[in-house]
C-alpha cells in the first residue's frame, strides 16, 4: 500500500534529494578534477580536450629521440674535439723535428780554383784569388785558364763563341726538389758572382773555402742539380735552363771548370747529393708521431652513442612532430668518415716512400704540416656543421617541449574543474542539505501534532 505524503512533505524530499544529487555531482567533480568526465557530460569539450591530450603525448614521446639525436651529436662533436687536440700534437711532433738542424743537407765541394804560386804571386788568400777570378777566358781567341798575378786576377778560362752571329751567355742553374733559379752571367762575372747568385737563390748557398774550393750545400733535404754552361744569349734570358743541359762539349761544359766533377746521367748538371747521414732527434719522433696518427682513427671509431657514429659516416635522423609523408618534419644529419687518411695526414718514415712523410726530409716536413694545418680547417668545418645541427635540434626540443604544454593546458581547460568554485558550489550545497532537512522536519511537525491526541 502507497503512504500517502503531505505536500509539504513531498516537497521539502524533493528538495532535498535534488540538492544531494547535486552535492554528490560536485563531490564527484572534486575528486577526478575533472567538470568533464565523459561525452555525456560536455561532447564538444570532451572530444577536442582528447585530441589535444592525444597530440600531446605525441610531441613528448618524441622527446626522447631528440634527447638522443642531440646526444648523438654531442658526441661527435667532443669527438672531433679530441681530434683536434691530437692534430695538434702532430703539429707540434712536427716543429720539434723542424728545429731539430738536418745533418743530410747535399753538400758538395769542387777542386781548388787556386794555386800556391798565384797565391804568392798575389799576396792574397787562397779563398781571395780564387774568389777574384773571371769565369771567362780574357784572352781574345784563346781557350785555357790564365793564372792570377800581381797585375791580372786571372780567369777559369771557360770561353763564350759567337753561333749563327748571336754572341753566347754564360749561365747557372739550380734545382732542388720542386724549387729552381737560374741567371745569366755578364762576360766580366767572377767566381765571387756565382757565389752570390747561389746563396740568391734560397735554393742553395754558396761559399769559398779556405782551400779555395767552391762548396755548394742545399737549403733543404733534397739533392741539388747545378750547372753552370754557355747557351744562346736569348735563350739564357728567359732563364731557359736547357740551354745550359746541352752545353755538353768539353769545351763549352763550365762545371769542370769551377771544380764540379761531369756527372755520368748529366754531363753539364752534375747532381750534389745527400750525405746520407740521418737525423736521431728526427728518428725517435718518427714513432710518437705515428702512434698520435693512429689514436686519431681509435678516438673517431669510439664517438658513437646509442650505435651512431657520425664520425664514421654514419646518418642520424631526428623526428620534429608527429605526422608521416610530406608532412614530417625531421633533420638529416650525415656523418663523414673522419680518419687519418681522410683528413690527409700521412704516416711518418725514415726514408723516402711515397705517399709517406720522410722525417729526414724538410721538403716532406713542410708539406705536412700543410696538410695537418689542412686537416684542422677540415674538422673546424665539420664542428660547424655538427654545431649548427645541434643548434636546430636543441631549439626544436624546447619548442616541442612547450608545444606539448600548451596542448595540455588547453586540454585542461576544457575538461578540468575549478576546484575553488567548485569547492564553494559543495559546501553551498552542504548548507542547503541542511536547511532542506530541516524544513522537511518541520513539515512532518503537522502530523506529529494528530499523535499527540492520542
Amino acid at each position: 500500500m502507497a503512504v500517502s505524503l503531505s505536500s509539504g512533505v513531498r516537497n521539502a524530499l524533493s528538495s532535498l534529494q535534488s540538492i544531494t544529487a547535486q552535492a554528490q555531482a560536485s563531490q564527484f567533480k572534486l575528486a577526478t578534477g575533472k567538470k568533464v568526465n565523459s561525452a555525456v557530460d560536455n561532447p564538444v569539450n570532451y572530444f577536442t580536450a582528447a585530441s589535444l591530450n592525444d597530440r600531446s603525448s605525441q610531441l613528448t614521446s618524441l622527446l626522447d629521440g631528440m634527447s638522443n639525436g642531440i646526444q648523438t651529436i654531442q658526441a661527435a662533436s667532443k669527438g672531433i674535439d679530441g681530434i683536434t687536440k691530437l692534430v695538434s700534437s702532430l703539429q707540434s711532433t712536427l716543429k720539434q723535428a723542424q728545429s731539430d738542424a738536418a745533418q743530410n743537407r747535399p753538400t758538395k765541394a769542387g777542386t781548388a780554383l787556386a794555386t800556391a804560386a798565384e797565391q804568392v804571386a798575389t799576396s792574397k788568400s787562397l779563398k781571395d784569388v780564387a774568389l777574384d777570378k773571371r769565369l771567362v777566358d780574357s784572352a781574345a781567341g784563346a781557350v785555357g785558364a790564365d793564372a792570377a798575378t800581381a797585375t791580372n786576377a786571372g780567369d777559369l778560362g771557360i770561353a763564350v763563341p759567337a753561333t749563327a752571329g748571336n754572341k753566347q751567355s754564360l749561365a747557372i742553374s739550380v734545382v732542388s726538389g720542386s724549387n729552381s733559379y737560374s741567371a745569366t752571367l755578364s762576360d766580366t762575372s767572377t767566381v765571387r758572382d756565382v757565389v752570390n747568385e747561389i746563396n740568391k737563390s734560397g735554393v742553395a748557398t754558396a761559399f769559398v773555402d779556405e782551400k779555395g774550393q767552391l762548396n755548394i750545400k742545399g737549403n733543404g733535404s733534397d739533392s741539388v742539380q747545378f750547372g753552370l754552361g754557355v747557351g744562346d744569349a736569348a735563350a739564357q734570358a728567359g732563364a731557359d735552363t736547357a740551354a745550359i743541359a746541352n752545353a755538353k762539349d768539353a769545351t763549352l761544359n763550365s762545371n769542370a771548370k769551377i771544380g764540379f766533377a761531369v756527372g755520368d746521367n748529366d754531363p753539364a748538371t752534375p747532381t750534389i747529393t745527400s750525405s746520407g747521414i740521418t737525423s736521431a732527434v728526427r728518428s725517435n719522433l718518427i714513432d710518437q708521431y705515428n702512434d698520435i696518427r693512429d689514436k686519431i682513427d681509435d678516438l673517431a671509431k669510439d664517438s658513437s652513442f646509442n650505435g651512431i657514429n657520425l664520425l664514421k659516416g654514419d646518418r642520424l635522423s631526428i623526428q620534429f612532430n608527429e605526422k608521416t609523408g610530406k608532412n614530417q618534419t625531421k633533420l638529416d644529419i650525415q656523418g663523414s668518415d673522419v680518419t687519418s687518411d681522410n683528413l690527409g695526414i700521412s704516416r711518418a718514415t725514415n726514408t723516402k716512400i711515397s705517399g709517406q712523410v720522410n722525417f729526414q726530409n724538410d721538403a716532406d716536413l713542410e708539406s705536412a704540416t700543410k696538410s695537418l694545418t689542412g686537416a684542422l680547417t677540415s674538422l673546424k668545418s665539420l664542428s660547424s656543421t655538427f654545431g649548427a645541427n645541434l643548434s636546430v635540434a636543441q631549439t626544436r626540443q624546447d619548442f616541442t617541449k612547450d608545444m606539448a604544454d600548451t596542448l595540455s593546458t588547453g586540454a585542461a581547460n576544457l575538461v578540468n574543474v575549478d576546484a575553488n568554485s567548485e569547492a564553494a558550489n559543495l559546501l553551498a550545497l552542504q548548507t542547503r542539505q541542511q536547511l532542506s532537512q530541516t524544513a522537511l522536519s518541520l513539515s512532518n511537525q503537522s502530523e506529529q501534532a494528530v499523535l499527540r491526541l492520542f
